[in-house]
């Protein structure tokens, strides 16, 4: 059975059950604080276990793309080395939202597995809950009487808190659950060893493929457990394992799944992969089917990160995605013998593949090969610049072993992977300080959790039941009551209160919109609110201190200033959407927005530079729509299919429900959640003041509106004042500064030639000052030129003088340099290395540089160093 046809069968079985199909949610999550990925299938229900929402259906089926890589659920690091961990993978679910429970969620699992998959039973075992005196949680017999109607005893096994009790992280929803586990042994291993004594064992064809999780706890700061409002069920079973053993084969990698993408691997490399089956193999073999096992399963996570909208780069969510993709980039590097970038060609394989189900891959595939085929280059030098640096590193290093902390050093500041430098080392006959490195690894990770770490208590709620309001899109201020309280403590914003309200006029975070600020007044006091964001559809307050009576009434007021500023920047951004995508081409597409009281960040598709002369079209059509007056249609609580066929943009990454907000200002119609103005008049002015690349394919423009505006002008006028001043008020400016740069240049000319001529000067003179030390031409002199003349003068000489070592030193803006040049054959024969050279006498300067064996610079602070320089240079030729 094919991997389609599987996820289609799983989906219409639970439609047969009552159930509502949902669409998987993006990969990325955006408005959830507490993750940075969907790791598992419930991650996007949340909000209906805690009961701060409700669902479009009370029982909803999906296949949700899950990224495991970071937090408490990281898979990272197994992935290649067995056959079953992946980065990111598919998650089958049915969910119960305080509808049915145990009784109904056990019987259609093992219907499903056994009926319509037809599955063997005798290879399926089944796991209940032990019950935990720790936790006062009982055995779960009810499950345990359930299965005990379809399976043996024998092949029910009771498991303990860590196996039979799910729970999303240290706070939140959790609950006993009930594994199936399926044994795809031979017969001949089974009759040997049972597969009842392998179940959660690790063993790699003993695997767990479904998990029915019985939602009831929530578990609190404290550690303790409460009811939650409902019973739910969730459910997960892992797709790529459910494959396996439909597909009969021991490996995920051995199914459909991976096949195509492993076949154009093959392709690519010249290299075959060994499938599971063909066991025992050669360790060249075998590393080179971990090699390929991490390329396949790294690409199909960066690529659907990339499809919702996660750019790679160096902090948060999108430094674990270019981690991710650097990881299958130096295992194809190394066991694979990729030099150039190849991993970009899996794409359209994979679009291929999933398309049908997750049509985001399929519509950005040209953005997603783009952006990998950057980052494999970007990379691919930065592994080329390493090895360099390694080679500095070697040649400095006495003894045969490299130290941890320099190692540290070129992975932490270079991006160096640590596995490539031990193999680097063994083949040049060194050793790596593995200790020394894992102490400074372990130090920088006390750092960042030390950095990172917050404590959030448990919610204090005041008003039990309460529904909670926005009113924001049309008032800036209203009377609330506090409905709950939390004391959140982290290192970087110390002691903040999260205040819910019940009904409040603050828009927080989302789309690319900062959160309302304002004030809470009561007769007694007034309590700043310093940022608003939402969490598990729950619209929190942030402020520094409680009110002194938090049961008071209180008049919630948003800061209009920086509202107004804000919606006026938002509604320029939709305006220069449309005008991008009327001028560039309608391949543009919002990838990602910022949107403040001071300006507007937005990046987009798009693959060259935008022209000056295209960036003042649409700047100019975007005031021209300001100055058409366009007022604001708002089209709340449409229906989604309603919105889309008038024309509404929808945002790929994005989550949406059934009903959404459309905003209308002329032709620009999109789907949005934010604050704008109520007429495009309001906006005043837009000024594109940037704009530049972010990644391969994605542009950015920054851009001002409103009081920025005239800002800038008024700083622009005052500039412009200021070079008149400067140039005794002209008449024509720009004549005169041209003027000027004429000046210049000939001049610049005449100082080089006048340089040339002074380094030739010297070139004839100082070959006379070389001396003979153990047959080598050696010379050491001070000249007065700048650091790039005195360069040029020590290569000039050099070139001229076989068998030469030089060293020259000069002072430039009172600081001084030196410079190295060795001739190559004493490179060759001797072991001379001029960047050695330099990073000794660099500490008579007490300075740094470095350069190349034949040839390096470097610059100081300490000019009395000098003379310490020329006297010590002779002890390299001695």
């Amino acid at each position: 059975m094919k991997s389609q046809d599987i996820r289609k069968a799983y989906l219409q079985f639970f439609e047969s059950k009552g159930h509502t199909i949902v669409p998987s949610a993006p990969i990325v999550l955006k408005d959830d604080p507490t993750l940075m990925f969907n790791n598992s299938g419930m991650a996007q229900f949340k909000e209906f276990f805690l009961g701060n929402g409700t669902p479009k259906s009370n029982r909803i089926t999906d296949t949700q793309k899950c990224l495991r890589v970071s937090g408490k659920h990281n898979d990272l690091e197994d992935v290649g080395f067995d056959t079953y961990h992946h980065t990111m993978f598919e998650m089958l679910g049915n969910w119960s939202f305080g509808d049915y429970f145990k009784k109904e969620a056990l019987p259609w699992a093992w219907e499903f597995l056994t009926d319509v998959l037809k599955l063997d039973k005798d290879r399926l075992y089944v796991s209940v809950f032990e019950g935990s005196t720790e936790e006062n949680v009982p055995f779960d017999q009810e499950a345990w009487d359930i299965w005990k109607q379809f399976v043996p005893e024998d092949r029910i096994i009771l498991g303990n808190k860590k196996d039979n009790f799910w729970e999303m992280g240290d706070q939140g929803p959790c609950g006993p659950c009930s594994e199936i586990h399926i044994d795809l042994r031979s017969d001949a291993e089974r009759n040997e060893v049972s597969g009842r004594s392998l179940v959660n064992a690790d063993h790699p064809q003993v695997v767990e493929i479904w998990n029915n999780v019985f939602m009831e706890f929530n578990r609190k700061a404290d550690g303790s457990l409460e009811k939650l409002p409902a019973q739910h069920v969730d459910t997960g079973m892992g797709f790529e394992r459910l494959c396996m053993a439909m597909q009969n084969v021991t490996s995920n990698y051995d199914t459909d799944v991976f096949t195509p993408l492993i076949a154009k691997v093959e392709e690519i490399t010249g290299l075959k992969y060994t499938p599971n089956t063909k066991y025992p193999i050669s360790n060249t073999q075998e590393k080179t089917n971990i090699a390929i096992r991490v390329v396949v399963d790294h690409v199909r996570a960066v690529a659907f990160a990339i499809a919702d909208g996660q750019l790679p780069s160096n902090t948060g969510a999108g430094y674990v995605i270019r981690r991710i993709l650097r990881r299958a980039i130096r295992y194809g590097f190394t066991f694979l013998g990729t030099k150039e970038p190849f991993i970009n060609e899996l794409v359209p394989v994979l679009a291929n593949q999933m398309g049908e189900f997750f049509p985001e891959i399929k519509s950005q595939q040209q953005l997603v090969t783009n952006v990998i085929r950057e980052e494999e280059a970007s990379f691919l030098r930065t592994l080329e610049q390493g090895i360099q640096l390694l080679d500095n590193v070697i040649s400095t290093t006495t003894g045969k072993e490299v130290s941890g902390e320099k190692a540290f050093e070129l992975y932490d500041t270079f991006g160096f992977p640590i596995d490539l430098t031990a193999l680097i080392l063994r083949e040049r006959g060194f050793s790596l300080d593995e200790a020394g490195f894992e102490t400074e690894l372990q130090k920088q990770k006390a750092r960042s959790r030390a950095a990172s770490e917050v404590s959030t208590e448990d919610w204090s709620v005041l008003i039990p039941g309460n529904v909670e309001t926005f009113v924001g899109y049309d008032q800036t201020e209203n009377e609330a009551r506090i409905t709950r309280i939390r004391k959140v403590d982290s290192k970087k914003d110390g002691i903040l209160y999260q205040i819910v309200l019940d009904n409040t006029p603050f828009y927080p975070e989302g789309g690319g919109q900062v959160g309302d600020k304002g004030t809470l007044v009561s007769a007694n006091e007034t309590i700043d609110i310093i940022d608003t964001k939402k969490e598990n559809n729950l619209i929190l307050h942030f402020a520094k201190q409680l009110p002194e009576n938090v049961n008071a009434t209180f008049t919630a007021k948003v800061n209009t200033d920086l509202r107004v500023s804000t919606s006026k920047n938002h509604s320029a951004t939709h305006l220069m959407h449309l005008a991008l995508r009327t001028i560039l081409g309608t391949h543009v597409e919002q990838k990602g927005s910022l949107v403040n009281p001071n300006y507007l960040r937005f990046d987009f598709s798009h693959f060259s530079k935008v022209s000056d002369e295209e960036l003042h079209q649409v700047e100019a059509s975007v005031n021209a729509q300001i100055e058409a007056q366009l007022q604001l249609v708002e089209h709340r609580n449409i229906p989604i299919k309603e919105a889309l066929d008038k024309g509404a943009m929808a945002l790929f990454g994005e989550k949406y429900g059934d009903s959404v907000r459309m905003i209308e200002f002329g032709n620009s119609k999109e789907l949005c959640g934010g604050i704008h103005v109520k007429n495009t008049a309001d906006i005043w002015h837009f000024k594109i003041v940037s704009e530049g690349a972010v990644a391969a394919g994605i542009r950015r423009i920054e851009a001002i509106t409103g009081d920025a505006v005239k800002a800038f002008y008024t700083n622009q006028e005052s500039t412009l004042s200021e070079i008149k001043e400067v140039l005794k008020n002209p008449q024509d400016v720009l004549k005169s500064v041209a003027s000027l740069q004429d000046d210049n240049a000939k001049l610049k000319k005449q100082i080089e030639q006048l340089v040339k001529e002074k380094i030739d000067g010297l070139s004839a003179s100082l070959v006379s000052e070389f001396q003979d030390v153990n047959g080598i031409n050696f010379l050491v002199k001070q000249v007065d030129l700048s650091m790039s003349a005195t360069k040029d003068l020590a290569q000039a000489i050099g070139t001229s003088k076989p068998n030469s070592f030089i060293v020259l030193a000069s002072l430039e803006e009172g600081l001084p340099n030196i410079h190295c040049y060795i001739a190559k054959e004493l490179v060759a024969n001797k072991g001379l290395n001029a960047g050695t050279v330099i990073r000794e006498l660099g500490k008579y300067i007490e300075g740094n540089g470095g350069g190349q064996p034949f040839f390096a610079s470097g610059k100081g602070k300490n000019v009395n160093g000098i003379a310490a320089v020329l006297d010590n240079a002779v002890n390299f030729v001695k």
